[in-house]
């Protein structure tokens, strides 16, 4: 070896022993401490990237904005489920941490951590896309923030009703458009089921999400996230928008809060009753053996 060389491996060989060292320093004991934290980021990292796309689509008065924002978002949930999942299960949404708890699958001890990470995470998301985008959007509104009217911007960070929709309407929307995620989660990510194959179940969820949006989006923007919507919500609020935010289209505010969290609980009931609870215990055994077997695999291959 000669002496570049071995000077090169030296470097390397400090650098991981101090990216080690680091790592353990800054790594958290309490699991969930770990939960609580990953649903925070990763649902900061949803509203930056989903977020980020609308601004752009509303910003630059681009004609394909529907498909945009659609696709934006699907793409973000896929990221932020990349992100997180494998920490948290990469909920990022109240209302499938609420699904989770009446189905057994997260305790509900949790569930005040999990709910108060993503409300932070999505105005700490909102904020940054409001600091990114700040030169724009007062060069696009001339300084003047409004949640209404021809240059109205606040609909970039939260949902808001179309002039013909009543407030029953949205609120049917909501729980219809909420059931029918929750049904397609619990069936992407139930391996007594068809399953998703490991690591494409994000893909899975971007995909629903980017149908559900093309498909029931066009009334209020189909949030079904109550805190990708109550979140930047209080962040334009407080950040020159005014209060306007939560009295604008019959004071819409609470509809994309309450409506999700209603319907995650029907869809959740709709999947248990038609498809989960006709599982054959046989099948459950087989698979939690397959499990079982797989785990000692990865286990003997960790020993090796």
């Amino acid at each position: 070896m000669s002496e570049t060389d071995r000077k090169s491996s030296n470097y390397n060989s400090l650098t991981i022993r101090v990216y080690r060292k680091f790592k353990h320093k800054i790594a958290l004991k309490n699991s969930l401490a770990k939960e609580t934290l990953s649903e925070f980021f990763a649902t900061c990292l949803l509203i930056i990237l989903g977020c980020g796309c609308v601004a752009t689509s509303v910003l630059s008065n681009t004609s394909d904005a529907y498909l945009t924002n659609n696709l934006g978002f699907a793409m973000a949930v896929t990221i932020a489920v990349y992100v997180s999942g494998g920490v948290s299960g990469g909920h990022i949404n109240p209302a499938v941490s609420f699904a989770m708890c009446l189905t057994g699958r997260l305790k509900w001890a949790k569930f005040p951590f999990y709910v108060s990470a993503q409300f932070l995470g999505a105005i700490a998301g909102s904020a940054a896309v409001f600091g990114i985008y700040y030169d724009a959007l007062y060069n696009y509104t001339g300084g003047i923030l409004t949640v209404d009217g021809p240059n109205a911007t606040a609909y970039i960070f939260a949902t808001y009703p179309k002039p013909y929709l009543s407030i029953m309407g949205g609120f049917v929307d909501q729980v219809m458009s909420t059931a029918l995620l929750l049904i397609g989660v619990l069936a992407i990510f139930d391996n007594k089921n068809l399953g998703t194959p490991k690591g494409l179940e994000p893909i899975a969820v971007g995909l629903l999400i980017l149908l559900l949006g093309l498909s029931l989006g066009m009334n209020s923007g189909c949030a079904m996230n109550p805190a990708r919507d109550l979140g930047p919500r209080i962040f334009t609020a407080m950040a020159g928008w005014g209060m306007e935010v939560f009295t604008s289209g019959n004071s819409w505010w609470w509809v994309p809060v309450v409506g999700p969290m209603l319907g995650a609980a029907i869809g959740a009931f709709i999947y248990v009753l038609c498809i989960e609870a006709h599982f054959s215990d046989d099948m459950e055994d087989v698979h939690n053996s397959l499990e079982a077997d797989h785990y000692e695999k990865q286990e003997l291959t960790s020993m090796a």
